[in-house]
């Protein structure tokens, strides 16, 4: 009876967050999706779909593309929205740096991830988003456990965790004040384990990179980073071969492998029950400080 619950999906997330989107779409007026292409912005087009059928998805898709993507994820972004007709807007940290909004970082740790939170309010302003809807769960990380399903941000897009309002009996409260916004988050209460029950359940597509695959990377820290041209490596950094796959997905050079051979999703699956660190384990931007997380959050990062 335990393993059989361990590969069950429950209904009432599913139920949850179609009706997350639907109070979403009834008390905002501009919402869009904030799309990265990994596992869990897709599982949210998914319930977008289920939702509002047999209509359109009614929000358009957000991409930050900071440069630094994993080319699999792009191609797969590209493939999902030609094959379900979806209406994306992509913004770029490239751009942010051209205009001298965001500085570039040096060194042998440096990454665009931080850089992304400018591109992402400038592209709020730029749209009129007032909601932004996306996948982060409060399983992941502890200052994505602080949040609210609605959580507001200031005129300033800054989180102000003293400032969360009560969600007492799932009544959502979208009201802001001018130059406000709000991020929903509709899958907050699932865990990892549920977004992989629900793609496997829904039979849904997710880039090739989360399945075990061959690829050239270098151990640091004793993490495995994935080689690029992006990542700054020592002369010591030689990169090899190995059979590696990816837990979640963000820049290559702030996402770390784990070394697998789940090569399907029943395998995904087993490998979670059994895995000793959690999820964000593997990302690299994570470890820069305790708090890492919550002062992005405060700075206007999703």
């Amino acid at each position: 009876m335990t393993n059989k619950i361990q590969w069950e999906f429950p209904q009432a997330l599913e139920d949850e967050a179609i009706y997350i989107l639907r109070e979403t779409a009834a008390q905002f007026e501009r919402p869009a999706i904030l799309f990265s292409g990994g596992k869990d912005s897709i599982t949210i087009v998914r319930l977008a779909q289920k939702a509002f059928y047999p209509g359109k998805v009614p929000f358009p898709l957000l991409h930050v593309d900071t440069g630094h993507n994993f080319p699999e994820t792009i191609q797969f972004r590209d493939w999902l929205v030609e094959s379900l007709g979806l209406d994306l807007r992509v913004r770029y940290v490239q751009d942010s740096i051209d205009q001298g909004k965001a500085q570039e970082e040096t060194g042998k740790y440096a990454s665009r991830n931080a850089l992304q939170t400018v591109t992402l309010l400038d592209a709020i302003e730029e749209l009129k988003f007032d909601a932004c809807i996306g996948g982060a769960r409060r399983d992941e990380e502890k200052a994505r456990a602080k949040e609210r399903i609605f959580s507001v941000r200031d005129e300033f897009g800054q989180w102000n965790a003293k400032m969360q309002r009560p969600e007492l009996f799932d009544m959502l409260n979208g009201k802001i004040q001018l130059g406000e916004n709000v991020r929903v988050f509709p899958i907050s209460n699932w865990t990892e384990l549920d977004v992989w029950n629900y793609i496997r359940r829904e039979n849904l597509q997710i880039p090739s990179i989360y399945f075990s695959h061959e690829r050239e990377i270098i151990e640091r820290d004793g993490m495995y980073w994935p080689y690029s041209p992006f990542l700054n490596t020592t002369e010591e950094e030689t990169p090899f071969r190995q059979k590696v796959r990816f837990r979640t997905v963000g820049d290559m050079t702030c996402t770390a492998a784990v070394i697998s051979e789940a090569d399907k999703l029943e395998d995904i699956i087993s490998e979670i029950l059994e895995a000793k660190i959690s999820e964000r384990g593997a990302r690299i931007d994570d470890k820069r400080s305790e708090a890492a997380m919550e002062k992005r959050k405060q700075a206007g990062y999703f």
